[in-house]
């Protein structure tokens, strides 16, 4: 029953994709700008359904980071809706002359940017994807299916419920959007199975069920990764301004995959940058996992902080809270070293003011995003100006980092000749 269900959905969205084939892009975007009201002005319906979501996660013992992605208020509904507006003021990318020549023959070549087709999403507590997912496949000329947990369930219904609703207002197919939440686990099962109805999977969540897509599906996957993210404190930077760039990726928003997750700190200034680092982290309730040096001058210094020894175990966490592992090191070779073999490959940041050090980082740091002297909390498709993000991507093909509206394309090659015929 749950195949036959799941696999009809994809089949329904697959038919309705190309409605949105000859679509204009001030259409696109009028739906995309009526989808957003329509999100305001339904605030409460969408919130009262996520107190439900809330209740029930709170009676499962949710973990605070985790929560806090879930939760919803007119606020949170106010932002996702402005996703979709500045979704709507980015340049349509389908027919986008990606390159293109004329042969000596006369034959005329364009490759243009063309939709990928069915994208298949499957992603935990997080209601704002179904928003972004569905928004950003839209203007990229895509259906959507969409999966979104039962964690959110009736969030994610409730949403669903808007956006379908201002597609028929519109004259478009509902099915354009689908939701297949209500099939649970088996659905994801089926989803994976589902070559050739969907076109791409993309997985974004916890480590678990981002693994359990990428070794299981037989459908292309575009692999989001956790966020292990690393900031090394190098030896010539501004500990006033690192204590608030590292406060800030820490705390800005813990149950995110761009949070801080461990902190490194050149030798040279620990003694000096740890105490000031620790105490802003210690006044918002951060608890340092530190290696045993790292230990030894908290303790000395006589902070605020909660210090528990870190384990080999927590150089590779995702905390998604208010954790942190701290490690010192000798010097860049060191940090440049553990973040091989501890990243995820998803963000990591140097501060420094010595202009050697920020050139070898960002050039040896094999990472979708590598920064220098900002928060990692800016590695993000909103904050990018892509209107909003699809995911991060942690892998090497077709997409890296976040990934806007191009990302949700592929190419297509046209060939315009006169009754040419190969000789």
């Amino acid at each position: 029953m749950t195949a036959h269900a799941v696999e009809d959905a994809a089949r329904r969205a697959k038919r309705a994709q190309p409605a949105l084939a000859l679509l204009h892009r001030d259409t696109k975007d009028a739906v995309l700008l009526a989808m957003a009201d329509a999100l305001v002005a339904r605030a409460e319906d969408i919130v009262t359904a996520n107190a439900r979501d809330l209740e029930a996660a709170d009676a499962a013992g949710i973990e605070p980071g985790l929560r806090d992605r879930l939760a919803l208020d007119p606020q949170r509904v106010a932002a996702i809706a402005q996703q979709l507006r500045d979704a709507a003021d980015l340049p349509d990318p389908i027919g986008e002359v990606m390159r293109g020549s004329v042969l000596r023959n006369g034959l005329e070549l364009r490759e243009v940017r063309v939709p990928l087709g069915v994208i298949g999403m499957v992603y935990e507590a997080r209601p704002n994807v179904t928003v972004d997912a569905a928004g950003l496949a839209l203007k990229s000329g895509n259906a959507v299916v969409l999966r979104g947990g039962s964690a959110a369930l009736h969030s994610n219904t409730a949403l669903i419920a808007v956006l379908r609703s201002v597609l028929a207002e519109h004259g478009l197919p509902e099915d354009l959007i689908v939701g297949i939440d209500a099939y649970g686990r088996e659905g994801v099962d089926v989803l994976m199975r589902a070559r050739g109805l969907i076109d791409v999977l993309i997985p974004r969540g916890g480590a678990g069920l981002i693994r359990r897509v990428v070794e299981n599906s037989l459908v292309p996957v575009i692999e989001t990764g956790t966020g292990t993210t690393h900031i090394l404190v190098d030896a010539s930077a501004d500990l006033d301004q690192a204590s608030e760039i590292v406060l800030n990726s820490k705390t800005q928003r813990v149950g995110v995959c761009n949070a801080l997750e461990t902190l490194l700190v050149h030798r040279e200034v620990a003694e000096a940058a740890l105490p000031r680092l620790a105490t802003p982290l210690a006044a918002a309730g951060v608890r340092l996992h530190a290696d045993e040096e790292a230990a030894r001058i908290l303790s000395a210094a006589g902070t605020a902080a909660e210090v528990v020894p870190a384990t080999a175990e927590d150089w590779d966490i995702e905390y998604l809270a208010l954790e942190l592992a701290v490690k010192v090191v000798a010097d860049l070779d060191e940090a440049l070293e553990h973040i091989r073999a501890h990243s995820s490959g998803h963000t990591e940041s140097i501060l420094t003011r010595d202009l050697l050090s920020q050139q070898r980082f960002l050039a040896e740091v094999d990472s979708a995003v590598v920064m220098a002297n900002a928060s990692t909390r800016f590695s993000d498709g909103g904050e990018f100006g892509f209107g909003a993000e699809i995911g991060i991507s942690t892998q090497k093909l077709h997409a890296r980092g976040p990934m806007g509206l191009p990302e949700m394309t592929t190419g297509k090659w046209l060939v315009i000749g006169q009754g040419h015929v190969r000789p």
